[in-house]
């Protein structure tokens, strides 16, 4: 890869087309594949925008959601490749989009120090031979897809016949993907899914060819080791080889937040490092026992990155990530939110993130999964969920049904978001003679509900204007805490600086280191569990709150060490980190459990 850094996928709409945004400069990118009909009116919009022939795919026709997929990755393919010839014809004179390829490019990497040695060279024979050398060595930037395995949906005939485990949600997103030209890889997150694991097995593509190489590749997004391990083997013994384990932080992340039992991302990522090698070993081992059954011998044992993501805002903290902890990149993903040219955010929602504090972004119980969810206070969805709850009509009209997973009231599942689940839920909470406080704090945990099928697509379309008459145009949007300290909208150019150390969007920003951060941020989901609990408090609650505050502890004792080794550190920096970690530990130990 020529850069150091990949952009992870954001939402739904918000990164939907970031390939044709950055992937001819050598910039990896991901897309979510979890809605058809975002990607259908995308797949339409660049077809008009690039003279493409576009017929519908209509969501009656069989098999609908994986066509719709497959013809809109092939749509990306197709367009990413063009724009990646075009740059590569183009003179190398300043600016042209090669030149901006190799400038963006950071100043380690081997093709950019050959692109400032060519500029030594006079025009003659020499440095056109050079140009073309350099040309040669160019590769265009990865376009990557994301699956959340749970998000899964279990789809019926109009007669009510189930069609099948294949055509269930995910399945049949990874047959989309699958069926696709790309040669690329597939980004499985939120868990691990058997079925759609095993899924897997069916396309040729994940298997390697003749020369070892592999068309399709898996990537497997995770919060540890351990688990990391269990998903990587049960893959391996299918003969599926994990090409990269991408580490999220539990909480300072965007999205949704999968916080681990007071596990932290420093000792997590020392827990890769120190058991990286014998890892390898072992799922090779199960990998090539699997293949020789399939009567595939591999030439050798593929690559297998490791990359951390969550969280990091400065070049110190990227640099001290890839070479402590010797990874292969990072992701940088809200940041790239006030990004105008890379991502699809609205301007009204731009505006508000670029003027929003830090008690403006907050984890909540917003996301109909049941999952802890990176919630923006300012966000036009939030502001009309509290409208249509002072209007006595709480939820959403729930039309796609892609997070449709409660049977409490209904034989068919339904969605917590939606005003029919928040309409009997409530009917229930009033029938059930509580206090008046315990019901408003259960009522507020039903109508806290956001509808992010429709939510997270909506700023895609605005940007677009292709919005429907008569469509929601609230906008959800999910970024992580680190967003706050970036306070404008930048350019391409002028983040990829950031990243790479030649340009400082932080100057004079006070801002916790990564670590500390994420630290604080367990400390708080520690502190409102156990306030969330005092009314029902057990041994077995008990003990998990202890064993979570003993595990923090455990973190804080890692840092102290870690902050002592960190290398290139002013001597004040040092001190400001463990003056913070102090104050963190003092926080902790003022927990009673």
């Amino acid at each position: 890869m020529s850069h150091t850094f990949h952009i992870p996928v954001l939402g739904l709409g918000f990164s939907i087309d970031t390939p044709l945004k950055v992937a001819r400069y050598g910039i990896s990118s991901v897309v979510s594949i979890v809605d058809d009909e975002l990607i259908e009116r995308m797949r339409e919009y660049h077809s008009k925008q690039h003279s493409k022939p576009f017929v519908p795919i209509l969501k009656s026709k069989p098999n609908a959601r994986q066509l719709r997929i497959t013809a809109y990755l092939n749509l990306v393919d197709d367009l990413v490749k063009e724009q990646f010839a075009r740059l590569k014809s183009e003179p190398f004179e300043e600016g042209t989009d090669i030149t901006r390829y190799f400038e963006l490019l950071p100043e380690a990497s081997p093709l950019r120090q050959g692109y400032d040695l060519m500029q030594e060279y006079p025009d003659d024979s020499r440095k056109v031979l050079f140009e073309g050398l350099l040309r040669n060595q160019m590769t265009i930037g990865a376009i990557d897809v994301n699956i959340m395995s749970k998000v899964d949906k279990l789809n019926y005939a109009a007669s009510g016949e189930y069609l099948g485990d294949e055509n269930t949600d995910a399945l049949s997103a990874l047959r989309g993907f699958a069926e696709s030209k790309l040669a690329a890889s597939v980004t499985l997150s939120a868990g691990m899914n058997p079925r759609l694991y095993s899924y897997l097995e069916t396309f040729r593509d994940f298997f390697p060819d003749e020369s070892g190489e592999m068309r399709k590749k898996i990537i497997l997004k995770v919060s540890d080791f351990r688990s990391a391990f269990i998903q990587a083997k049960f893959l391996a013994k299918k003969g599926l080889w994990v090409s990269e384990f991408r580490i999220e932080s539990g909480l300072n992340c965007g999205g949704h937040a999968f916080a681990t039992d007071g596990y932290l991302l420093g000792p997590i990522l020392q827990e890769f490092k120190e058991k990286r090698a014998a890892m390898q070993d072992e799922l090779f081992a199960m990998y090539q026992s699997a293949l020789e059954v399939k009567g595939i011998k591999p030439k050798q044992k593929p690559a297998q990155r490791i990359s951390a993501q969550g969280g990091i805002g400065t070049e110190g903290e990227h640099n001290f990530l890839l070479e402590y902890y010797q990874l292969d990149a990072t992701g940088w993903g809200s940041p790239f939110l006030l990004v105008p040219e890379v991502t699809n955010v609205d301007e009204e929602t731009l505006n508000q993130l670029s003027t929003a504090g830090e008690e403006d972004f907050y984890l909540s119980g917003a996301s109909p999964l049941g999952v802890l969810f990176n919630t923006f206070r300012k966000s036009s969805i939030e502001k009309q969920r509290r409208e249509r709850l002072h209007k006595g009509r709480p939820g959403s009209p729930c039309t796609k049904k892609y997070l449709v997973n409660n049977t409490e009231f209904t034989e068919q599942p339904i969605c917590t978001a939606s005003r029919e689940y928040q309409h009997l839920k409530i009917k229930q909470l009033k029938s059930m003679q509580l206090s008046e406080e315990d019901y408003r704090r259960e009522e507020s945990k039903v109508t806290e509900k956001l509808c992010l099928c429709e939510g997270l697509c909506s700023s895609a379309y605005i940007k677009y204007d292709i919005s429907k008459p008569k469509e929601n145009t609230a906008v959800a949007i999910c970024p992580g805490p680190n967003l706050v300290y970036f306070s404008r909208t930048y350019s391409l150019d002028e983040m990829v600086k950031h990243i790479y150390g030649k340009l400082d969007l932080l100057y004079k920003v006070k801002r916790p280191n990564l670590f500390i951060k994420e630290l604080d941020l367990y400390i708080d989901y520690l502190q409102k569990d156990l306030q969330a609990h005092l009314k029902d408090m057990n041994d077995k609650k008990r003990k998990y709150l202890g064993n979570f505050k003993a595990q923090l502890q455990e973190g804080i004792n890692y840092y102290k060490q870690l902050f002592g080794e960190w290398p290139g550190l002013a001597s004040e920096a040092l001190r400001t980190l463990f003056n913070d970690l102090a104050d963190s530990e003092q926080k902790l130990s003022e927990i009673a459990i």
